[in-house]
C-alpha cells in the first residue's frame, strides 16, 4: 500500500529555500564538471572519475581536514555510504537506515531522518547502507526492512514511501539506487535466505512502479500502468532450462549492490548474486541468471543480454560487482572485477566477451576463462563435495581461493580515462568450504554449506591494484595488511584515493602507485571517497566506520583484525589557503 504525504511535503517545501530540481541531464553534465556529486559512482556509468585537478600530485601532501561530523548515538557498525553533494548540501546515509543532510562547506547538520526499523530484520552482512539518489527535489534511499523512502532535500520531510518486499522472508535493501531516464532503479538483498532477485524501476518523482525484471530464470516480469495495473512482460529466460525441479522458485541471484546506467547504450547493468542454496549439487545446471551481469533496456524492462561469470556456482561467488562502462577505440566496453577473482571486459552493447584475466594471484576453482565460449575452465576437484556421496551429512571439504568474500566484494573500483587503467581494491584470501544437506524454510538461512576463511600471505591481504584492461597486467599495487573493504576515487589531478580498515584515507600517484598522502580517520574506512568543488575550492570526503561482512563472516581474518574499532564519521578535506 502506498504511503504518501505530498501535502505535508508541499507545505514544508513552501517554507524552505527553493532548490533547482535535479534532472537527468544535470546528473550527466555535473559528472563531467565535477562541481557536484549527484549519483552513486559519481557518474551513472560508475567510473568514479572526477575531472577536478586543483588537488594534484604536486600539492596533495598539504591536504588537511576542513571539518568532520559524527553520526552520533550508539548506532555505529559498518558505514559503507558514498555521500552526494548538491546545492551546497551533503546527503549521506548511515547504518540502521539513517540519512543526514549537512552543510557541505562547514559540516553543520541541517536535518536527520531515522527510518523506524521493525524487529526481526535479517541483513546478512551488517546494518549498512551504501548511499542515496537525488532526483527533482528528493533524496531517495532504501532501508533494511526493504522499503524505498523519498525525502524533501531541504527539510527532510517524508514525501513518499514504498514497500519493496517482505523483510520477514529475508528481503532487505542496502544499495544506493540509480537514476535512469526519470526512473529510479533498485535491487534487492537476501540471497542467503532464498529470495528471488530482481530489478525494479519506479517513477523517481512519485515512487510508482513502472516495471519489474526478475533475475532468476522462470519468473515473470511485469509492467505497470499509471493506475498500478500490471501486465505480463515476459518470463526471464526459459523455465527449468538451467535449474532442476522447483529450486528456481527460491533461487537467490539477489541484486544487492545495485547497478549502473549508461545513457550511451540505454542499458542498466545489474550484477546478480549467488544461486540458492550454496550446495551446488542440489541444482545441476548453470542456474541463470545468478552470478551474472544482466543488461536491461530501461525503456522496456527486458534483458538485452547477460554474461555469467560463475555457472553453477559452488563457492558463493556473487556476481554483483559493478559493471563500469568506458570508451575504447570507438567501442563502448564495460569492466567488471568479479568476486570469483577474474576481471572481465565485455562489449557494453552486445555482451560479447572481449577479455578476461585474473586480478588476484591465487585462484583454485578455475584455471582460466575460455575467451571463445566465455565459460570458465573449472578445476573439478576443487568444487566442494556432494554430501550424498558420503555419509549424507557433510561433503568433502576443499580449500578454495578466493574465499567467498571474494577477490573483490562490495567496494567499488574506479576507472580513469586519463591513464586508461582500472583501480581495483582486491583481496588475497581463501577458505575451507564444504556442503551440507539443506531445505528451504521462509525466513531461515538457506546455505547448505559450511566454511572458514583463511589467510594466504603473512604480510598482506588487501592490495589496491592498477589493472590494464587490454593486457590484463597489474601495472602497480599497494599492499595492505587488512582486507580492503572501501571503494576508490580517481581524479584528473593524477590521484587515486582509497581507504583502509586500519583507518587511513590514502592518495597515490595514479600512474606509478606511489603513496603521496594519508590521514588517520580513527576508524576503519569501508566506504568510497568523493570529491567536488565549492566556492572555488576542491573538497575530498569519505565516511569512516569499521564494519561490514569481514568482522561477521571473516573467520581467521576476523580474528586477525578484531582490534579495529567501530565508528561513524564523515571526514572532509581541502587545501589550506
Amino acid at each position: 500500500m502506498r504511503s504518501r504525504v505530498f501535502l505535508l511535503a508541499a507545505l514544508a517545501g513552501a517554507c524552505a529555500a527553493a532548490t533547482a530540481a535535479v534532472t537527468d541531464q544535470m546528473i550527466q553534465t555535473e559528472a563531467k564538471s565535477g562541481k557536484n556529486v549527484l549519483s552513486w559512482g559519481l557518474s551513472t556509468d560508475g567510473q568514479r572519475y572526477s575531472p577536478l585537478k586543483q588537488v594534484n600530485t604536486g600539492n596533495v601532501a598539504r591536504l588537511t581536514p576542513a571539518w568532520a561530523f559524527s553520526f552520533g548515538g550508539e548506532k555505529q557498525r559498518g558505514q559503507e555510504s558514498q555521500p552526494l553533494i548538491y546545492n551546497g548540501k551533503m546527503f549521506v546515509t548511515a547504518s540502521y537506515s539513517r540519512v543526514f543532510a549537512l552543510d557541505a562547506a562547514t559540516g553543520k547538520k541541517l536535518w536527520k531522518y531515522e527510518h523506524r526499523l521493525p524487529e526481526g530484520i535479517m541483513p546478512c552482512c551488517d546494518v549498512v547502507n551504501r548511499g542515496a539518489a537525488l532526483y527533482d527535489d528528493l533524496v531517495i534511499f532504501s532501508t533494511l526492512d526493504a522499503q524505498l523512502v523519498a525525502l524533501n532535500q531541504d527539510t527532510g520531510e517524508l514525501v513518499w514511501k514504498e514497500k519493496i518486499d517482505d523483510y520477514q522472508a529475508g528481503y532487505s535493501s542496502t544499495a544506493a539506487p540509480i537514476i535512469a531516464n526519470g526512473l529510479i532503479l533498485t535491487g534487492v538483498s537476501g540471497g542467503e535466505f532464498g529470495v528471488v532477485g530482481r530489478v525494479e524501476a519506479r517513477d523517481a518523482k512519485t515512487g510508482r512502479l513502472v516495471w519489474v525484471r526478475p533475475t532468476v530464470e522462470g519468473h515473470m516480469g511485469y509492467k505497470f500502468d499509471a493506475d498500478g495495473k500490471k501486465t505480463e512482460n515476459g518470463i526471464s529466460g526459459t523455465t527449468n532450462q538451467t535449474w532442476p525441479g522447483d529450486l528456481w522458485k527460491t533461487g537467490g541471484a539477489a541484486t544487492w549492490l545495485g547497478g549502473t546506467f549508461d545513457p550511451k547504450t540505454g542499458l542498466a547493468y545489474f550484477g546478480t548474486g549467488n544461486p540458492a542454496p550454496w550446495n551446488s549439487h542440489l541444482r545441476k545446471g548453470d542456474n541463470l541468471f545468478s552470478c551474472s551481469t544482466v543488461a536491461i533496456d530501461v525503456k522496456t524492462g527486458q534483458i538485452k543480454w547477460h554474461y555469467q561469470g560463475t555457472p553453477n556456482d559452488g563457492w558463493d561467488f556473487d556476481g554483483v560487482n559493478e559493471f563500469v562502462t568506458y570508451d575504447d577505440g570507438g567501442k563502448r566496453l564495460g569492466g567488471k572485477a568479479d568476486r570469483n577473482g577474474f576481471f572481465y571486459v565485455i562489449d557494453a552493447n552486445s555482451g560479447q566477451l572481449q577479455n578476461a584475466f585474473p586480478f588476484v594471484k591465487k585462484i583454485t576453482w578455475a584455471s582460466s576463462i575460455d575467451l571463445k565460449t566465455g565459460k570458465p575452465n573449472f578445476v573439478a576437484e576443487n568444487r566442494p563435495g556432494d554430501p550424498t556421496a558420503g555419509d549424507g551429512k557433510k561433503g568433502n571439504s576443499v580449500f578454495s581461493a578466493p574465499s567467498f568474500l571474494g577477490g573483490k566484494n562490495q567496494m567499488p573500483m574506479a576507472y580513469s580515462p586519463d591513464t586508461k587503467l582500472f583501480y581495483v581494491p582486491a583481496n588475497e584470501w581463501g577458505m575451507e568450504i564444504w556442503n551440507e544437506p539443506i531445505a528451504y524454510k521462509k525466513g531461515a538461512a538457506y546455505l547448505g554449506a559450511g566454511f572458514t576463511i583463511r589467510t594466504i600471505n603473512d604480510d598482506y591481504i588487501g592490495a589496491l591494484r592498477a589493472m590494464d584492461p587490454k593486457t590484463g597486467k597489474i601495472v602497480w599495487e599497494v599492499k595492505n595488511g587488512a582486507p580492503l573493504w572501501g571503494g576508490v576515487l580517481t581524479t584528473a589531478g593524477n590521484l587515486v584515493f582509497w581507504g583502509t580498515p586500519e583507518g587511513y584515507l590514502k592518495a597515490a600517484d595514479a600512474k606509478t602507485g606511489k603513496v603521496v598522502w594519508e590521514y588517520q580517520t580513527g576508524s576503519g574506512v569501508v566506504a568510497p571517497p568523493v570529491t567536488w568543488e565549492q566556492n572555488g575550492a576542491q573538497y575530498v570526503a569519505v565516511v569512516s566506520g569499521w564494519g561490514g561482512a569481514v568482522p561477521l563472516w571473516g573467520g581467521d581474518v576476523a580474528k586477525k583484525v578484531n582490534y579495529l574499532e567501530q565508528g561513524g564519521m564523515v571526514w572532509v578535506f581541502k587545501l589550506p589557503k
